[in-house]
């Protein structure tokens, strides 16, 4: 999935050039790039759909240049994880109906790849044997308010990292998450999901009978030169929901797989912090030109040809990207989605 604008990560990531499209991390590979080659090791590159919106299609042509075109799936608004998922799945099961499919962020990041590679064959077996849903569970590290939780209870498989579902929770308040870090059976949700599309299907036609509607109407049309077209129409009928929202939080049948996998989903500059070298006063920088006078853990983001100096700042975030300044608290980093609305309203949609 390769859509998302990652308003959060404003002003670096911005609506005609979005986080998926860029190396953050300074790594030489923009994340798609980087999920792209993750991927490689699972299937070959035929197997690999890219779905993203129109805007982008030249942008993962030019980032992917060894995709096959009719890989790339271009949605026409953005609706949301759910009907992104359905598209894909209805088009695959068009292709190969007994496909096993695993559904991936392209801006996440995964460090332990040797451990994602098993963490995926393993609910790859779980998924190819039964009707079922799994997603990747991460072991919670903090009480972070802006990840979505798993609670699982124990249940007898054959890995034994693998549980059943009990409750989803989106993003709870300090004290609830805190709660969830000391019980013990909640779990980080990834947003990594694996399944056939015939299970995926199926649960889409019982909990989300709209979509499911909307999309059965394109059988026979996948992987046709009418598809864009028929795509273009089904989108202006799907409502706005995630995935979770749709099937998962009402599906009986989920499973997660508990995995350290060395994964952040890159949300926030709070969660870009942790994996940047820091100074001796822990201060994370990316710039070549940064003089920092007194000031401690904060996070720095300027281009290389920009001269800045600071002095006397604690815990702030200060960026620049291409003519726009962010300087904010550390602990107020989810007021930025706030910032860029009112930026939107106030300044005009080219700044977004």
């Amino acid at each position: 999935m390769a859509g998302g604008i990652g308003s959060r990560f404003w002003p670096m990531s911005r609506t005609a050039h979005p986080k998926q499209f860029m190396d953050i991390l300074g790594t030489g590979e923009t994340l798609l790039q980087q999920t792209y080659n993750r991927f490689l090791r699972l299937c070959p590159k035929e197997n690999i759909f890219i779905v993203t919106n129109d805007s982008y299609v030249t942008l993962v042509q030019e980032q992917i240049n060894d995709i096959d075109v009719s890989n790339i799936l271009s949605e026409p608004a953005r609706k949301n994880t759910a009907p992104c998922v359905a598209y894909a799945c209805y088009k695959i099961a068009q292709l190969n109906p007994d496909a096993i499919t695993v559904i991936a962020p392209s801006d996440h990041l995964i460090t332990k790849e040797d451990t994602f590679v098993k963490a995926i064959n393993s609910c790859f077996k779980k998924a190819a044997s039964e009707d079922c849903l799994v997603t990747l569970g991460i072991h919670p590290s903090r009480p972070d308010t802006g990840y979505g939780y798993i609670q699982f209870v124990e249940s007898n498989e054959k890995d034994n990292r693998i549980k059943k579902v009990k409750t989803f929770t989106e993003k709870p308040d300090l004290e609830m998450a805190k709660f969830f870090l000391q019980s013990g059976d909640f779990l980080w949700n990834s947003g990594i999901f694996i399944w056939s599309v015939k299970s995926v299907i199926k649960a889409f036609e019982k909990h989300s009978p709209d979509l499911a509607a909307v999309f059965q109407d394109g059988n026979g049309v996948y992987n046709s030169s009418e598809e864009s077209d028929f795509i273009a129409k089904a989108y202006t009928n799907c409502k706005n929901i995630s995935i979770d929202y749709a099937i998962l939080e009402k599906a009986d049948n989920v499973y997660v797989r508990s995995s350290i996998i060395g994964w952040s989903d890159l949300g926030t500059w709070g969660s870009l912090y942790s994996h940047i070298k820091k100074d001796n006063n822990q201060n994370a920088v990316v710039g070549k030109n940064v003089m920092m006078y007194d000031s401690k853990n904060c996070i720095v983001n300027v281009p290389k040809d920009k001269l800045v100096v600071l002095q006397g700042l604690e815990n702030y975030i200060v960026v620049e990207s291409n003519g726009i300044l962010l300087i904010c608290k550390k602990e107020d980093e989810q007021h930025i989605r706030t910032f860029v609305n009112d930026v939107k309203v106030v300044k005009g949609e080219k700044f977004v």
